[in-house]
């Protein structure tokens, strides 16, 4: 079996890259991780990568004068390590439309709520704001608008009414961790097909079920 090559962008401590770093490492893992891309020197994420021996590079957003040239230096990096699939885990820059379009079904990102619900970068806090009764987390397509496109697999967890910020994150997180190689493994398979603004799964396993209903 030939695996697909991995690019992550994080900018932070990058727990959902130690997840899929994980998750490669299973030899009937269809995946790799070919080059770890960071826009902050100080993502503790980068340190994940060198230490299992993943290439880890720093492209910093602000030595560029546009959006779209410090795109175009990910993807050239990324093309430079022949990547197929790119998954954002924590990476906190809007890209480009023609960035976007460049990896069009073929780029990954999670969310720390139940898309649509809850977009931004402050979504537990606007969860627990609300009263809403659960959450969860979404693994989705990315497109040009912000935590938008298609959904491919979600997670549900309680909120609790003793939760605060800190639970909340840790009870999500966990969730993170255990669907997003799912939807990786799903997409390097070649299992996942798109209609419209709908995700297919294709052959779907009773394992994998068991995977997404962790209530």
């Amino acid at each position: 079996m030939k695996k697909k090559k991995i690019g992550v962008l994080i900018s932070g401590g990058g727990s959902n890259l130690q997840a899929l770093i994980e998750a490669c490492a299973a030899a009937d893992y269809p995946a790799e991780i070919s080059v770890v891309i960071s826009n902050k020197e100080s993502a503790y994420g980068l340190n994940r990568a060198r230490e299992h021996h993943i290439p880890a590079h720093i492209i910093n957003h602000k030595d560029y004068e546009t959006r779209e040239a410090f795109d175009d230096a990910m993807h050239t990096l990324l093309m430079h390590h022949q990547v197929d699939i790119v998954c954002l885990a924590g990476f906190m820059r809007l890209l480009s439309p023609a960035f976007v379009k460049r990896w069009q079904d073929r780029m990954l990102n999670i969310h720390p709520s139940l898309l649509p619900a809850f977009k931004g970068a402050h979504a537990h806090e606007d969860v627990l704001a609300s009263g809403v009764r659960f959450s969860g987390c979404t693994v989705h397509f990315v497109r040009p608008e912000m935590d938008s496109g298609p959904v491919i697999v979600q997670a549900v967890v309680p909120v609790l009414p003793q939760d605060t910020l800190e639970t909340l994150a840790a009870r999500v997180l966990e969730q993170e961790h255990r669907i997003y190689p799912l939807a990786l493994r799903w997409l390097a398979e070649g299992r996942l097909s798109v209609s419209g603004n709908k995700v297919m799964v294709k052959s779907a396993k009773a394992a994998d079920g068991a995977l997404i209903n962790p209530l």
